[in-house]
């Protein structure tokens, strides 16, 4: 008879230790967080309360209507812009669903741009399609920031959970091939994302992103820390995925050895919803390392 307290045979292993279940299941935060719903529904009220009460202005990046951001201005001239890129898994979320973000980057004298951008559904799996689009909406951030009272040269990045790996790919960019200087950002907070796409390849989200060796390769921050050219601050909680948080300490660690600046941040008994509660809180550990990258004076 078998044991009562193995919940189930393992299969054959498909990434390190962990078998095609265990794998889907790192993928898949709501496994991890009992608490989904309730934390969804304050950030949900609390958007909604920010939207209304700062009226942002709708600014277009692109010709097709998704390609445009919510512009929060802190109604200082020459001031750093932060640039917000939500998650949702590639496919859902838009810019007013994350509002409350903005307000103590405002209140810091920074301007908050949140992007909108095409989900991975509109774009049949294309992943590439999806990157693009994020880096031409913050390369006309850095060529517009005088337009709307930024200053260019302090232009930061932040991104949560598939956002955070759209913010390695941004961090990691050529920028020459935009047209533009190799350093055109001051800084970055990654949050709770994923940095090498091999194990997420192996995972179901290969169900609605088509994964290809040379995709998997262009799209991981990890393999290209000879283009990151700003500091970072890497983040997660405690009680996210083992999988979610090795992705982490492992851009961390391989940051660290190109000789790259990097800041670790862990919370502890947080889960991957609720890292983006820290990043709105002044007083939250992402909130105060993100707001003390936006105040620093220089590069």
């Amino acid at each position: 008879m078998a044991d009562d307290t193995v919940a189930r045979a393992k299969g054959p292993l498909v990434w390190l230790d962990m078998d095609q279940k265990a794998l889907d299941d790192a993928y898949d935060q709501t496994i991890w967080a009992s608490n989904m719903g309730l934390v969804q529904r304050r950030r949900e009220a609390a958007a909604v309360a920010a939207y209304a009460r700062l009226s942002p202005r709708r600014m277009s990046y692109g010709q097709t209507q998704i390609e445009g951001f919510d512009f929060y201005s802190c109604g200082r001239p020459d001031a750093p812009i932060l640039c917000f890129i939500h998650g949702g898994g590639w496919r859902s979320g838009a810019s007013r669903d994350f509002a409350h973000l903005a307000e103590p980057y405002l209140d810091a004298g920074a301007h908050v741009a949140i992007l909108d951008f095409v989900s991975i559904d509109a774009v049949h799996g294309e992943l590439p399609d999806v990157v693009d689009q994020v880096r031409r909406a913050v390369a006309h951030l850095h060529r517009h920031a005088a337009d709307f009272d930024g200053d260019p040269a302090k232009i930061f990045i932040a991104g949560h959970s598939s956002g955070g790996h759209l913010s390695g790919c941004i961090v990691t960019t050529d920028w020459t091939q935009y047209g533009l200087p190799s350093r055109i950002l001051a800084g970055a907070v990654l949050m709770s994302g994923m940095y090498d796409l091999e194990p997420v390849r192996r995972s179901k989200r290969s169900l609605y992103v088509r994964f290809t060796d040379e995709n998997v390769q262009a799209l991981s921050a990890i393999h290209h820390l000879d283009k990151l050219h700003c500091p970072l601050i890497l983040a997660y909680g405690s009680e996210e995925s083992p999988e979610f948080q090795r992705q982490s300490c492992a851009f961390y660690e391989a940051v660290q050895a190109a000789g790259k600046p990097a800041e670790l941040v862990v919370l502890d008994g947080t889960n991957h919803f609720e890292m983006l509660e820290s990043l709105a809180n002044p007083y939250g550990f992402v909130g105060r390392a993100a707001l003390a990258q936006v105040r620093q004076t220089g590069r």
